[in-house]
């Protein structure tokens, strides 16, 4: 498992520097997809980074930016690897430094491995499930070893709600059902409730790192978006389950859009 966590990483950090060739440009090209989502040249030519460095595994590759296979094809498959080249197209577009590159390995609808980075932060987040572990390391990509790395990478540590909950709130979607949740929960912990705006899989982080306590999402996301986040997430105990029956996320299903969910930590 280490050999597929230290391909992940280094896929995520060369891609996080083609990304960044093309953030310091004046201009760059914006298309949209079929459902209006935007795509730059930066989705492209990480998704095809990823995915050269991923292939030689001989994994099968969900991508957000890939050519979508039949579920009757997937469906045989055991494991594979399930990545966003670029999350938070919009933060990037907007220059706000949020957004992310996500590689998750599934098994059997399950992640067991997670690595996010955000690369105008140069902020690596890494997990292998089984470990009950995370990590951060922040990057130096003109110095950098993926052994070393994962040496010197600093272990990260969820917190328990106390006085003051941090509930996790997108830049780009809020809104009524998220602040019902957030009206919910003041009925349990009182007023004392901070919203922590973020973009993109930081979010997931936020709440690995002890930064936030919640992230309920009542706004359509993918599994892309969502794989890595909670693999970092479940190796530290902050669960993520659908809002309606409680049930953990999976993966590789049929329909690969998510139905609303909270992440949360309990302790």
């Amino acid at each position: 498992m280490k050999k597929y966590l230290s391909t992940a990483i280094e896929a995520s950090v060369i891609a996080g520097k083609a990304i960044m060739k093309i953030y310091g440009e004046d201009d760059f090209e914006i298309e949209n997809k079929e459902d209006n989502s935007p795509l730059t040249i930066a989705d492209k030519r990480a998704n095809e980074i990823i995915n050269n460095l991923l292939i030689p595994h001989d994994i099968p590759i969900i991508s957000e930016e890939n050519q979508q296979i039949s579920f009757s094809e997937r469906k045989q498959w055991a494991k594979c690897w399930i990545v966003d080249p670029l999350d938070g197209t919009k933060e990037f577009i907007k220059r706000n430094d949020e957004f992310t590159v996500n590689i998750a390995l599934v098994e059997e609808g399950l992640p067991v491995l997670g690595v996010i980075y955000a690369p105008a932060l140069r902020d690596l987040y890494f997990s292998l499930v089984s470990e009950e572990k995370a990590y951060k390391y922040k990057i130096d990509p003109e110095d950098w070893d993926v052994d070393h790395t994962l040496e010197h990478a600093l272990e990260i540590r969820p917190t328990k709600p106390g006085k003051g909950v941090k509930v996790v709130g997108s830049r780009s979607h809020m809104n009524d059902d998220t602040l019902g949740f957030i009206e919910d929960l003041k009925k349990v912990h009182g007023n004392n409730i901070t919203i922590v705006s973020k973009g993109s899989s930081l979010k997931f982080c936020l709440l690995a790192e002890g930064e936030a306590h919640y992230y309920p999402r009542f706004a359509p996301t993918m599994e892309w978006d969502t794989a890595a986040g909670q693999a970092i997430c479940q190796a530290v105990g902050v669960s993520c389950k659908y809002s309606d029956t409680g049930a953990r996320i999976t993966y590789n299903r049929e329909n690969l859009r998510n139905g609303n969910f909270c992440v949360s930590y309990e302790g």
